[in-house]
């Protein structure tokens, strides 16, 4: 999994894209700087994109092995080589498309930190997407991110009901 994530945002730094490493990945990340045992694995790659960047994104992720696999665009999903599992993909999600229905628009890719060798969205951004989107696998990220002290009381007061409320009762019960 490493080595996927590290390929397909070096082909999207190399290609001079925006991006930021979002999902499963940019959560590792900030509960990795708290503690690194409390990582947990994950097989796939999701990454934002700015739209309009779509034509120089896709060869530059082919040109180091990956294989577009959907024909719609959300996510578009790029198997790592001709015998990849949907599941060990690579995902780009694009600025400003949502989740579902019920959640907010994804944010802008400028929401992002350099932090080497990739760009990854900021926590403000990630812990409000995990807010809004709200299915079973954020619930966990966010539980994740409090038990190691990522997230803690002053954090809800940043966010509006009823994402706070969400937050506040993740806070209330990290272990679920």
């Amino acid at each position: 999994m490493r080595e996927r994530l590290m390929r397909s945002t070096s082909a999207l730094e190399g290609a001079h894209l925006n991006h930021a490493v979002i999902g499963a990945n940019a959560v590792a990340y900030w509960v990795g700087l708290k503690d690194e045992g409390s990582i947990r694995n994950t097989p796939n790659v999701d990454i934002l994109l700015d739209r309009e960047d779509w034509n120089v994104a896709r060869p530059a992720l082919e040109r180091v092995g990956f294989v577009f696999a959907t024909p719609i665009f959300r996510p578009a999903v790029f198997l790592d080589g001709a015998d990849g599992k949907v599941r060990q993909a690579v995902r780009l999600w694009f600025a400003g498309d949502t989740l579902s229905l019920t959640s907010e628009p994804l944010p802008p890719v400028t929401d992002a930190l350099l932090v080497r060798p990739y760009r990854i969205v900021t926590l403000s951004r990630l812990i409000r997407m995990k807010l809004s989107a709200w299915r079973t696998i954020d619930r966990v990220h966010l539980q994740d991110m409090t038990r190691v002290g990522v997230l803690d009381s002053t954090w809800p007061e940043r966010f509006p009901e009823p994402l706070a409320e969400r937050l506040r009762e993740i806070l209330a019960d990290p272990d679920g």
